[in-house]
C-alpha cells in the first residue's frame, strides 16, 4: 500500500496550488501589515529571546538557541524595533504552510494539499503566534519538513529523505527540546503498522537520526559547561513537585486545544480519533494520527498529573491539520470546512484588530486583554527619569537591579540605549538566565536602584544595609489596567 496515493502531477494539481499561494500571500501581507501596526510591547519571554540574542551563543538557560539566532538575524536586517524582533514569526509559519502543503500533496493530492496548508495559516493558535516570536514557531516547521522527510523514506530508496529528515529533527531540537516526540510518534507508528517496520532496517533512518543528534551536540556542550540549566529548568517546568492530580486541569487544557486549533477541526479531530478504535484508517490517515494523538495524550496526562499550557501541544496540529481537512474533502463535508475557514479567518481579523488597537481603545471585556504586553516601555521610561535625576543631583546609581525575569527582560529591552547596566537580584542556584549571567554581587560599588512590580516588601532590599524607598508610580497597562511600581535606592550589599 503506498504512502503517496496522490503524488503525481496532473493539470488538476494546478489551479489547487494557485489558490495556495495567491491565499497564502495575502495571509502574509495582512500578518506583515499586522506587525507594522501591532501596538503592543514585546511579552516579556520575547524581550528575554531578544536580549539572547545580542549575544549569540549555542545555548540559554530555559530553551536551545535557535530562536535568538532567528531574531538576530532578523535585527540585523531591520533593526531592533518590535516589529523586527517578530518578523521571522510570520515569514517562518508561511514556511511551515508551504511544508505541510507539500506533506497534503505527498500523502493525497494538491487539492488536500492546499486547503490543508490553507487551514494550518489560519489555525486560531497559528494567528496568535504569528504576531509574536517563540520557540514554537521554528518547531513546527522542522516538525513538519521532518513528517514529509519521513513519510518519503518509505518511497523512495534516494538519499535525500534521510537528509531531510536528519537536518529537520536536528535543528528541530535547537528550536525546542519537544522535537524529541517525534521519536515517540514514530515509533508509535511502527508499532502499528508493521508492514512500515522494514525501515528498522534501512541505514537512512539511522543516518537521519545521527544528523540529527550531530546538530544538537553543541547545545549539549553547551547546556554541560552551565551545569545543565536547560534540561534542569525543562524538567522543572513540567511541575510535577507541585500538586498531582487535576481533573479540572485536563478540561482546561482539553477546552483550550478549541481554541488553538479551532472548534470544528479540533472536534473533528476528535471524532477521527474516535473513529480509529472502531476501523482501519486508510495509510496516509493511520500515519497522521500517529504522528498527533500521542502528543495530545501524553500533554492531557501531564495536566492530569501536574499540569500543561495550550502550548505544548501545537507540534500534533501539523498532522492534525492534514488529517481532518483530507478526512472533510473525502466524506464531502464541505459545509463544515467552509465553516471552519469562515471561523478561523473571523478570529484571525479579530486578533489582528485587538494587537493593532491594544491600549487605544476601550475593553470591551473589563481589564484590558493585552495588559501584561502593555505600558512595558513607561516602566522603562519611568525608570530612566529616576536615572536622570540621581546624575542631576550628583550620586548617580551604578545599576539598576531587578527580582524577577519579566521586568527585567523588559527593561533590558526598552532601556537598550541606556549605559546604566541592569542586574539581576539572585539567591542560591540561578533560576533563569538573567541571574545566570548577570547576578548582582558585592563587587557592584555604588547605589543600585531597585525596581520592583507591586507594593510587597522587597526581599532584595534585606540584603543591603540601606534601603530607602524613593517612588511609587501607578503605570497605565491598558484600558482598566495598571502597573504598580515601587523604586527603591539601595546600598551596602551584604553577601549571601
Amino acid at each position: 500500500m503506498s504512502l503517496a496515493p496522490g503524488l503525481s502531477t496532473t493539470s488538476r494539481d494546478r489551479p489547487w496550488t494557485a489558490i495556495f499561494i495567491a491565499g497564502l500571500g495575502a495571509l502574509l501581507c495582512v500578518r506583515l501589515a499586522a506587525l507594522c501596526w501591532n501596538a503592543t510591547d514585546l511579552f516579556f519571554d520575547e524581550a528575554q529571546y531578544w536580549v539572547w540574542s545580542e549575544r549569540p551563543a549555542f545555548g540559554y538557560f530555559s530553551k536551545p538557541p535557535l530562536v535568538a539566532w532567528l531574531i538576530s538575524a532578523a535585527t540585523e536586517v531591520c533593526g531592533p524595533g518590535e516589529a523586527c524582533v517578530r518578523l521571522p514569526s510570520p515569514l517562518v509559519h508561511t514556511a511551515t504552510a508551504i511544508a505541510v502543503f507539500v506533506l497534503g500533496r505527498r500523502l493525497y493530492d494538491a487539492r488536500v494539499g492546499a486547503l490543508s496548508g490553507l487551514a494550518f495559516a489560519t489555525l486560531p493558535g497559528v494567528s496568535m503566534s504569528a504576531g509574536l516570536i517563540s520557540t514554537d514557531v521554528p518547531l513546527l516547521l522542522c516538525w513538519a519538513i521532518a513528517l514529509v522527510g519521513f513519510a518519503a523514506l518509505f518511497e523512495t530508496e534516494g538519499l535525500w529523505p534521510a537528509l531531510v529528515l536528519g537536518f529537520a529533527f536536528g535543528v528541530g531540537l535547537n528550536a525546542k527540546y519537544a522535537m524529541a516526540w517525534f521519536i515517540m510518534c514514530a515509533g508509535v507508528y511502527l508499532f502499528l503498522t508493521p508492514e512500515r517496520r522494514r525501515v528498522l532496517r534501512d541505514y537512512r533512518l539511522w543516518l537521519a537520526l545521527a544528523l540529527g543528534l550531530v546538530l544538537i551536540v553543541p547545545n549539549l556542550a553547551w547546556n554541560r559547561a552551565n551545569s545543565f540549566a536547560t534540561f534542569t529548568h525543562t524538567a522543572e517546568n513540567a511541575n510535577f513537585g507541585g500538586t498531582l492530580f487535576n481533573p479540572l486541569k485536563v478540561l482546561e487544557f482539553v477546552g483550550s486545544q478549541f481554541g488553538v486549533f479551532g472548534p470544528i477541526l479540533f472536534g473533528a479531530y476528535l471524532v477521527i480519533a474516535w473513529r480509529a478504535w472502531r476501523q482501519r484508517l486508510p495509510e496516509p490517515d493511520r500515519y497522521l494520527l500517529a504522528f498527533s494523538a500521542p502528543i495530545l495524550v501524553v500533554i492531557t496526562l501531564e495536566a492530569f498529573i501536574s499540569r500543561a499550557h495550550a502550548n505544548w501541544a501545537a507540534p500534533a496540529y501539523v498532522a492534525g491539520a492534514v488529517l481532518v481537512i483530507a478526512t472533510m474533502i473525502r466524506d464531502a463535508e464541505w459545509g463544515w470546512l467552509k465553516a471552519s475557514f469562515a471561523i478561523n479567518i473571523a478570529l484571525l481579523l479579530l486578533i489582528v484588530l485587538g494587537t493593532t488597537t491594544a491600549g487605544r481603545m476601550p475593553s470591551p471585556v473589563g481589564r484590558d486583554p493585552f495588559a501584561r504586553t502593555l505600558g512595558w516601555h513607561d516602566l522603562a521610561q519611568a525608570t530612566q527619569a529616576e536615572l536622570a535625576k540621581a546624575r542631576e543631583a550628583g550620586h548617580p546609581f551604578a545599576a539598576v537591579l531587578s527580582e524577577d525575569r519579566a521586568t527585567m527582560a523588559e527593561l533590558l529591552y526598552y532601556m537598550r540605549g541606556e549605559p546604566t547596566p541592569v542586574l539581576a537580584w539572585r539567591r542560591g542556584a540561578p533560576h533563569d538566565h538573567f541571574e545566570l549571567t548577570r547576578p548582582v554581587t558585592p563587587a557592584t560599588v555604588g547605589p543600585i536602584l531597585l525596581v520592583k512590580e507591586g507594593a510587597d516588601p522587597s526581599p532584595a532590599a534585606a540584603a543591603f544595609t540601606s534601603a530607602t524607598k524613593i517612588a511609587d508610580l501607578d503605570l497605565p497597562a491598558g484600558d482598566n489596567a495598571r502597573r504598580r511600581v515601587t523604586f527603591y535606592a539601595l546600598s551596602g550589599y551584604k553577601a549571601q
